[in-house]
């Protein structure tokens, strides 16, 4: 059905509950702003994850020219939202970006920063304190304009992969007009830490990177997408990454199609229920949603796809409300459950560049609400989210764990801003939800690269790629949420990186789980 709706065209569908959202931005003690001038029009992401030992996620806010701010998250369950600035080491400036990571695979989750010069990993202390081990773990943070994060574990090794997209090269004289600095990889060197970085090029000014096994094959690529404001004759991009083998970028000839936007973010969600992901590419006036154009009966398809943005609703090419009707700027996107319905949503941060006045000024948030037929309807204006402030980076994430997503958005040059989910009326059955930690022995603890699959009440199975990067320079690590309509229990498996799958556990709705290989579930109490 819902395969059919994309292929043919939107049919009528039963529009979805929708959830409302509370600003608790001044309640919450939520006070910080991504602020800058030129080499921070680009960037302000968040990442969210547990660095107090809780359980709750908390908040880490890039500042750009002012230091990145770390809030724990004190918010009681089920209650208003709660973030408590907290000194933590992360207080550093020209930060754009950030990425959660257990990059040492101790259980404590360290920190990516992406800079305007050199990028630093820090390493997580435990109590939401960090220090600087780029030096001790053979990290060249380099002195680029970095702007796009992503880490895998490739098969054998101890160490994660990461790769760096950056943008322009500030030293140019013919700045900026063109000069878009190479993308690079880390791959773990002998004994840990991490090699000299490898180059990719060419680079084409990245804004959103992602490890993806878009093909199913256990294997993840890596997707680019790019800023065309800034490159030369460019284009998206896709670059085998094979262990052990030299990158290499697909081309023409496996199937891959010259695609140029105004790459901006990079969101990923198997919302056809065919076990390949899709793609949502956040751009200026014109987004994307690409679908596989071919899933073979036997073999990897070809990397060849279809835009289905349009017969979706999901272009969110102009605001929905105000009297700006200038083409929309999207930032950030990310799919999520905000009614808890069984069904995926996407969450697109807007704004504006920097004064252009050729785009909306008064540029909302979109929420898009997904109907059962693969269609979605826009709602972030009866959500209360259409923030017209400049949005740049934010994330869904359970703040006070109540198994509703709430929302951060990070603006630039004004004030970021927190939403508590407030729920969805959809009579008192519905809205059950699951949350699922993954839990593995050795250096991938968090299951890097994994598939979780839920199965739904009408039958349907979503399957969801465990992830680092995409987004719009920060990411969201720790819980993941599975919305389940009426379902009073579900059964999850997964499928591990190694690519061993267990089996199917029952587990009880509206509650959190911990799974590991081999083991029992466990759940939070």
């Amino acid at each position: 059905m819902i395969c059919a709706a994309l292929a043919a065209g939107p049919v009528r569908a039963e529009d979805p509950a929708i959830a409302t959202f509370a600003e608790e931005t001044e309640a919450a003690g939520f006070a910080h702003s991504f602020t800058g001038e030129w080499e921070f029009m680009v960037g302000g992401g968040t990442a969210v994850f547990d660095c107090s030992g809780d359980g709750r996620p908390d908040v880490f806010a890039a500042g750009g020219t002012a230091p990145g701010q770390m809030f724990r998250n004190d918010s009681e369950t089920g209650g208003a939202l709660r973030l408590t600035p907290v000194e933590s080491g992360l207080e550093q400036e020209a930060v754009s970006g950030a990425y959660p990571i257990d990059i040492d695979g101790d259980g404590v989750i360290d920190v990516a920063l992406l800079r305007v010069g050199p990028d630093r990993l820090m390493r997580g202390l435990g109590e939401c304190r960090f220090e600087d081990a780029s030096a001790a773990w053979g990290f060249d943070g380099l002195d680029l304009w970095s702007t796009a994060f992503a880490a895998t574990w490739e098969a054998g090794q101890d160490w994660p992969t990461l790769a760096v997209g950056t943008y322009i090269d500030r030293a140019q004289e013919a700045f900026p007009w063109g000069n878009c600095t190479p993308n690079h990889l880390y791959r773990p060197a002998g004994g840990g830490g991490f090699a000299a970085p490898l180059p990719l090029e060419p680079g084409f000014c990245a804004l959103s990177i992602l490890f993806t096994d878009w093909d199913r094959q256990g294997t993840p690529d890596l997707r680019v997408s790019n800023d065309r404001e800034y490159y030369k004759g460019g284009q998206e991009q896709l670059w085998r990454i094979e262990p052990g083998q030299p990158p290499v970028a697909f081309t023409e000839a496996d199937g891959w199609q010259r695609l140029r936007i105004w790459g901006m973010g990079i969101a990923q969600e198997d919302i056809t229920f065919d076990g390949f992901p899709e793609f949502y590419l956040t751009s200026m006036a014109d987004n994307k949603l690409q679908t596989l154009a071919e899933v073979p009966a036997e073999g990897a398809p070809k990397p060849r796809y279809r835009d289905v943005a349009l017969k979706a609703g999901v272009t969110a090419h102009r605001p929905y409300t105000g009297d700006d009707l200038r083409p929309s700027t999207a930032w950030h996107a990310q799919f999520g459950d905000v009614n808890n319905d069984g069904l995926s949503d996407l969450f697109v941060v807007k704004g504006n560049v920097w004064e252009m006045p050729d785009f909306a000024q008064a540029d909302p948030n979109n929420l898009l609400l997904q109907r059962a037929d693969g269609t979605f309807l826009e709602s972030g204006d009866r959500a209360g989210v259409a923030s017209m402030r400049q949005g740049r980076g934010g994330a869904l994430a359970d703040l006070n764990m109540d198994g509703w997503l709430d929302m951060v958005v990070i603006n630039r040059n004004e004030p970021a801003q927190v939403w508590r989910n407030m729920g969805a009326d959809a009579g008192a059955d519905a809205g059950r939800w699951v949350q699922v930690a993954l839990e593995m022995p050795g250096p991938n603890r968090q299951a890097v690269g994994a598939w979780i699959e839920v199965k739904l009440a009408d039958g349907l199975v979503q399957q969801r790629e465990v992830t680092i990067g995409g987004g719009h320079v920060g990411g969201v690590l720790g819980w993941h949420h599975f919305g389940l309509g009426t379902a009073e229990t579900t059964e999850v498996r997964v499928r591990w990186p190694d690519g061993t799958v267990g089996p199917w556990q029952a587990l009880a709705a509206d509650a959190f789980w911990t799974l590991a290989p081999g083991a029992e579930p466990v759940r939070r109490e």
